[in-house]
């Protein structure tokens, strides 16, 4: 018999979680009130120190090709740099093993794979098995991730470039909107909030910078346009709102609705509209763009789900969930579900959302849920303080139309039962331009003369860097991030941590056993469907080792039939310790699995 002895990570977590009370949310709120306190009783403290270093930057801001291109560079070396600490992510969630297997699939040359003979025992979350055997998800990210394995031997390494694109091009948007020298530290601050700990570099889930990449596009070249008719605006523009309607088509729409009525203004009442010949010459190519992409996304849907018109998400959620997820939708009744795992999602984790969502109160509640987790993903607490002056930004004409965008992101997102921060991707430059505007304003607010609203804008930065080195450095303070998924994507300042080491130990293990393998898994009782074991290769048949859930003993006895040549085993991944052991049948049904 082999057992494993693999250490439980996911409940020593668990348990260090609960008896560690320090975080690193209240570490980041502590250090924004020592801050504001700090600036009220000594605003000039290290003036000369700030005025020395802010003079470096601003040179570097006023090369503005320059500055967009430091952004980008930085993202990456700063995310090498602490590989050591913060090491290449594993997959944990269904989410990383739908995207794994959408880009293994492109990365061998196809658009989709065949369903697998057995594929009830195969069934995941985020996975359709019919009509054909593929992720769920819009396309993009799997792209990315293929290009990435087939480049650099590893997926991870396209959200790294992705992420410091993303950056690269906030820096690039704000500049359109707002001095250089707030563009630089915009596009800076998103690489200390997202791009080094966050879920989208942290995880293969998401796809939030590939989508927040295109908004920034779509931003950025929307006032260049105007003002200068060019083409590679034109182009840009396209590609950026390619990018969102294959990632985040729904809330790449609402970003494109006020950009839509921007052009249409200023095509009908703008002073220096273009001529109708001029016009039609400089958009025949971004309009091919957007034609082409359209094209394909409708030749990909044909191949993976049956039919252009069937957007991803579609099948798999018609066959499998029963929560919709806009507010005037009604439920749908309960699938037969075969695995248990797969029913306590659907029932108990989304079905559940809805009906609190629908309670008295509930859609307040859930409102404020949705804003809160939000705010902690995008700024977190250190960014507070320049939400004071929110209402200058709110009358201020210099952003009055990205201000307008919120306004209808707001609305989008109130008729949408469900919210994860990267579904707000396509918005996050919005986002970063507002604050920024905020923190202009807070940084001339001089009570009593005395250059408060300085102080604290300058020592904010202190603190994002601060908790830069926190995180770093969070388990020797036994300051943790909250475990994931129960942190529910919101992720406190940094996380998450490093999961699903117990899943690859076992992977590792049985591939070092000679001949295939076949790994049956039975969850326990109260399983968190989140933790996900069951997680096959593009070509299932054609792998080392095929991961399968343990149904009853007829079917268990089918499957065993069926891959007759490989050692199966059993894998309890709720035991403590995680067990791998031969898989036995009772005696009657032995001769149907020979």
């Amino acid at each position: 018999m082999l057992l494993l002895n693999i250490a439980p990570i996911l409940n020593q977590t668990s348990a260090q979680s609960a008896s560690i009370k320090p975080s690193l949310i209240l570490c980041e709120g502590g250090l924004t009130l020592i801050a504001v306190a700090l600036a009220f009783w000594l605003p000039r403290l290290g003036s000369g120190s700030f005025l020395r270093i802010e003079g470096f930057f601003t040179r570097i801001a006023h090369r503005r090709t320059l500055a967009v291109a430091g952004v980008g560079v930085t993202a990456v070396l700063l995310r090498l740099a602490i590989l050591p600490l913060v090491p290449i992510p594993l997959p944990f969630v269904p989410d990383d093993f739908s995207f794994l297997l959408g880009a293994e699939t492109f990365a061998h040359g196809r658009l989709t794979n065949p369903t697998p003979a057995m594929w009830m025992h195969f069934e995941s979350i985020h996975i359709t098995m019919v009509p054909s055997y593929m992720s769920m998800y819009f396309p993009s990210n799997g792209l990315v991730l293929a290009a990435s394995k087939v480049v650099f031997g590893n997926p991870w390494f396209g959200l790294l470039i992705t992420n410091a694109l993303m950056c690269a091009a906030i820096c690039w948007m704000l500049q359109a909107w707002m001095p250089s020298t707030w563009a630089l530290l915009g596009g800076l601050l998103a690489v200390l909030r997202i791009s080094l700990f966050s879920y989208w570099i942290n995880s293969f889930s998401g796809g939030g910078s590939i989508a927040a990449l295109g908004g920034a596009l779509v931003l950025g070249s929307l006032p260049r346009l105007v003002k200068t008719m060019r083409l590679r605006y034109g182009m840009l523009l396209a590609l950026g709102i390619a990018l969102m309607a294959t990632t985040r088509p729904y809330e790449g729409l609402l970003l494109c609705l006020p950009v839509a009525g921007y052009l249409l203004h200023w095509l009908i009442f703008g002073k220096n509209r273009p001529r109708p010949a001029l016009l039609i010459r400089q958009a025949a190519l971004p309009v091919a763009l957007l034609i082409g992409a359209g094209a394909w996304m409708g030749y990909y849907d044909y191949r993976a789900f049956g039919s252009p018109t069937t957007l991803p998400y579609t099948v798999d959620r018609a066959t499998y969930a029963m929560a919709p997820y806009y507010v005037w939708q009604s439920p749908r009744p309960a699938p037969a579900y075969r695995h248990v795992v797969m029913r306590r999602f659907y029932f108990e984790n989304e079905l559940a959302a809805l009906d609190d969502f629908r309670k008295p109160f509930g859609f307040l509640k859930t409102t404020l849920i949705k804003i809160v987790r939000s705010f902690l993903f995008y700024a977190g607490i250190a960014l507070l303080p320049g939400l004071f002056f929110l209402r200058r930004v709110l009358l201020d004409r210099r952003i009055r139309f990205l201000v307008v965008c919120t306004g209808v992101l707001v609305a989008g997102m109130l008729i949408q039962i469900f919210l994860i921060p990267h579904y707000l991707a396509p918005f996050t430059a919005v986002f970063y331009a507002i604050g920024l505007q905020a923190m202009r304003h807070l940084r001339q607010w001089a009570p009593g003369k005395q250059p408060v609203g300085t102080a604290i804008v300058r020592f904010t930065v202190v603190v994002c860097l601060l908790m830069a080195g926190f995180r770093l450095s969070a388990e020797r303070f036994q300051i943790m991030p909250v475990e994931f998924p129960a942190s529910e994507w919101s992720g406190e300042w940094y996380g998450p941590s490093h999961y699903g080491m117990e899943r690859a130990h076992v992977q590792a293990e049985l591939e070092r056993h000679p001949g295939q393998q076949l790994v049956l898994v039975r969850y326990a009782a109260q399983h968190n469907p989140l933790d996900e074991w069951v997680y096959n290769a593009a070509d299932v048949d054609s792998s080392k080792v095929i991961w399968a859930r343990e149904m009853d003993a007829v079917n268990n006895a089918e499957l065993m039939r069926y891959y007759k040549d490989r050692q199966v085993w059993l894998v309890q991944p709720d035991t403590s310790p995680a067990t791998v052991t031969p898989y036995s049948i009772p005696e009657q049904l032995a001769s149907v699995a020979h």
